[in-house]
């Protein structure tokens, strides 16, 4: 009898273990799908409004330089040399950082960032402003509410590298 009930304990074995590979295999393939989500959509305020960036919202997962009175504020990158020569530098510093640039005119650029964990993705916009010698700055989280300072400190870490020769 103790030789009966062996085969049906390891049969029990082998199904609980194909079922908890089946489950763990199932739970990846939801993580994977909702991770993908992280993207969010491209928003629709991107771009120039008026000859501006867009404003922040009221959350604080957001800093731009064009609303000095707003908490969101950060300084515009600004430049000596010419204008020509701080655009193309910009556009190295983005791809440098880790930056995709996403549209790109002669005063005018989109480049968008991807957390390294969970993909999250950031949009970062850039205004020309040649006669005032600065680049006004936009740098937003598509998805949550607080970004745990992230943008602000991307754009701190673009102006040291942007600043550089």
């Amino acid at each position: 009898m103790m030789f009966a009930s062996r085969p049906l304990k390891y049969a029990i074995r082998i199904e609980a273990t194909w079922e908890a590979e089946h489950l763990m295999k199932q739970s990846i393939l939801l993580v994977l799908v909702l991770l993908q989500g992280c993207s969010g959509q491209v928003p629709d305020g991107l771009g120039l409004h008026d000859g501006q960036l867009a404003p922040c919202p009221q959350s604080p997962n957001c800093v731009g330089s064009e609303y000095p009175q707003h908490d969101s504020h950060i300084e515009a990158l600004r430049f000596d040399d010419t204008p020509a020569d701080a655009w193309r530098r910009l556009q190295r510093t983005v791809r440098e950082d880790g930056g995709r640039i996403e549209q790109q005119t002669e005063t005018y650029l989109w480049a968008t960032w991807r957390s390294r964990l969970f993909r999250f993705v950031d949009d970062v916009e850039f205004r020309l402003e040649p006669e005032q010698k600065r680049i006004e700055v936009r740098s937003a989280s598509r998805l949550g509410h607080w970004d745990l300072g992230v943008n602000r400190d991307r754009v701190e870490r673009l102006r040291d590298a942007f600043q550089r020769p």
